[in-house]
């Protein structure tokens, strides 16, 4: 009998989810991992834990997960397939089980030229669909994806991103289709800030029935500045900010932009909430996870659940 990861006993209770994330320092400081954790505690079903985002060298996923995991805490492996093949990946999955680290998201990875290690040579020996397959086979077939069995094989509740915003639109909902049908349990979504193109897509959803089918984790990310809207508006790929939402931050006094910000994040969550087939919340405060219980209260979302 599967034992129910954290986030999965929520999710499959029909309750609201809330996922966070941790980025992982450049460096060997397992205290900036814990003291990040720490400030999620009780807030929180699970925590994201990046794999060398924007293609940046930080502490592995798998190391700052076993910190979070011995704090009592639940992580969610995050594995990019830029950096490894498929046995480097399979062989960190049994190994992340062995310390009881239950939770995944599958991605493929931000190409190595967006990062400090250009010259990298890209891996990408399968794509995220791919991915989600293999780890699907060995939880429910208990085999390798060479078909070997598996001792004891790895139950992992697996999660894939899916970016409603990027082009061509008409095909953001088959490529979650794909995803579900490849064997995602749940998926986390790029960060919300048009909600009327994000309601379009979850139209999408729901025509199709994949709300049924695979828990969507809407993502949000509170503006610390009116600086950040518009990098993100024109820098940020596959990422679409309004041009209100940087006419309304703009609109306030600097030392008070940052507070607008999160009133921003906890009103999109709001409406959200009232949409249905959004079965959670992954709040992605880079940097700035100390708000996080604050928005997570402001919002309705607290106390959490189980």
């Amino acid at each position: 009998m599967k034992t129910q990861s954290a986030l999965e006993r929520v999710l499959e209770a029909g309750l609201p989810a809330v996922t966070s994330e941790c980025g992982p320092p450049r460096g060997a400081v397992p205290e900036k991992v814990k003291e990040k954790a720490e400030k999620l505690r009780g807030y929180v079903d699970a925590i994201n834990v990046t794999d060398n985002q924007t293609a940046m060298v930080r502490m592995s996923s798998f190391a700052a997960c076993l910190i979070i995991k011995q704090m009592g805490l639940h992580p969610i492996l995050q594995m990019v397939t830029r950096d490894r093949n498929r046995l480097a990946m399979q062989s960190d999955i049994i190994g992340a089980y062995s310390h009881g680290i239950d939770t995944m998201l599958c991605l493929s990875g931000d190409h190595p030229s967006f990062g400090d290690h250009p010259m990298a040579a890209n891996v990408y020996d399968l794509d995220s669909i791919q991915f989600v397959q293999m780890v699907r086979k060995m939880r429910d077939e208990g085999k390798f994806q060479g078909g070997d069995d598996i001792l004891n094989a790895p139950r992992m509740y697996i999660g894939a991103a899916a970016n409603p915003f990027a082009d061509p639109f008409e095909l953001r909902v088959a490529r979650l289709a794909k995803k579900a049908r490849a064997g995602a349990d749940f998926v986390q979504t790029q960060c919300i800030y048009n909600l009327e193109r994000f309601g379009k897509w979850m139209e999408g959803i729901r025509e199709r029935g994949l709300h049924e089918k695979i828990h969507i984790l809407a993502g949000v990310t509170p503006m610390k500045s009116a600086g950040m809207a518009k990098y993100m508006k024109n820098k940020v790929p596959g990422m679409d900010v309004p041009d209100g939402l940087i006419k309304r931050m703009s609109g306030i006094p600097k030392e008070k932009q940052a507070e607008e910000g999160i009133k921003i994040c906890v009103e999109t969550i709001q409406e959200l909430k009232e949409m249905k087939g959004v079965a959670g919340f992954h709040i992605m405060a880079i940097e700035w996870e100390d708000r996080v219980p604050e928005i997570v209260e402001r919002a309705g979302l607290y106390p959490r659940p189980l």
